[in-house]
């Protein structure tokens, strides 16, 4: 436990140290701080604090940079961010860089790109946004003949989106056949997710006729294949901005590594989606997330909803040297955006 006149210090120290970059030094804690201390009073409270493991010396510096303990700290009891409504907001971070709209709600890839693009705009750090997961109900199914054996499948969700495939049948089916199996899966089976179907066919389809048996399962296949292609979508945007954070140019391998995480993106999948099964902004400092296992980085992140119902996961990854307050308000009003967005379809 810190005493109020550690706090006051270390907060001071990480305050200074993001705005400005540079070690801190006793003097600057006493100027800054607030507080009447001599010079070597506040030098034994940072021996303290770097005994503790909250910030480091750096080199054979006078001064002290904050640690990921220190931020972790730092984040977790003493920072204090403005409780601002994302509408009034919002004008002034466009504003910043450049934009007048944002999120128009057409298509929903589309306001996840944007979405991942305001982030890094907005942070200049790099922006990631899982795709909405697709609901695995079915609220219609169609068949439609397009040649010899070739049947395009067409399965509409309960909100609206469509998945399409063509399928290679094992004999040739008119339409009117088309048609009938169409009809028969819509009466019986519509509302159901994919699971739930899949497992009446295993006790119902000796009493199905083989036609529409194959082409339940082709459904069932379709439909399995649209959710396992919308748990692997996320959007990446500004990678190339953390070529330019100060702090990072003396680990370029580190940055490689990240840039491989980027690319592969499976990784990055799974943090986010750790994150959707958390209430608001979380924040990963350093390696604590084991999926961005970097000292120099840090990831803030929250889910976004769709009509109450949390659908997916955006966030900022940037140096442990940024401004938490201000990127806790960036993602936070970016996910109501976005969930406001994919709301209106």
């Amino acid at each position: 436990m810190l005493d109020e006149r550690a706090k006051t210090l270390l907060k001071t120290l990480v305050e200074r140290y993001i705005a400005d970059g540079q070690p801190v030094g006793s003097r600057t804690l006493s100027r800054a701080s607030g507080l009447e201390l001599s010079p070597a009073t506040i030098r034994n409270v940072m021996a303290d604090l770097e005994e503790l493991g909250l910030i480091v010396s750096p080199h054979t510096s006078a001064g002290r940079v904050p640690t990921a303990r220190g931020y972790r700290v730092f984040v977790d009891t003493m920072l204090t961010t403005r409780q601002l409504e994302a509408e009034s907001m919002l004008p002034q971070l466009l504003a910043e860089v450049g934009q007048r709209e944002a999120l128009q709600p057409d298509q929903p890839q589309r306001v996840i790109a944007q979405a991942a693009s305001l982030l890094s705009n907005l942070s200049s750090f790099v922006g990631v946004v899982t795709a909405p997961r697709k609901s695995s109900v079915f609220r219609h199914i169609e068949f439609l003949r397009l040649g010899d054996r070739r049947v395009l499948v067409i399965l509409v969700a309960p909100d609206g989106d469509v998945q399409n495939r063509v399928i290679i049948t094992a004999h040739d089916h008119t339409q009117p056949e088309l048609v009938a199996a169409t009809n028969f899966l819509n009466t019986h089976y519509a509302g159901l997710s994919i699971d739930d179907v899949r497992e009446r066919l295993k006790t119902e389809v000796q009493a199905l006729s083989d036609d529409i048996a194959a082409l339940m399962r082709a459904a069932v296949q379709v439909g399995s294949e649209a959710l396992a292609e919308s748990e692997d979508q996320v959007v990446v945007s500004g990678e190339r901005n953390l070529l330019g954070v100060q702090d990072l140019h003396h680990d370029m391998r580190s940055l490689r590594d990240m840039f491989d995480v980027f690319e592969q993106k499976t990784q990055l999948m799974r943090l986010l989606e750790g994150s959707s099964r958390a209430e608001g902004v979380r924040i990963f400092i350093g390696g604590e997330s084991r999926v961005v296992p970097f000292e120099a980085l840090s990831v803030v992140s929250a889910p976004y909803e769709v009509d109450g119902q949390v659908v997916g996961t955006l966030g900022v990854i940037g140096p442990t040297r940024m401004p938490y307050d201000r990127m806790i308000r960036i993602v936070d009003i970016t996910a109501k955006l976005v969930g406001n967005a994919l709301s209106q379809r």
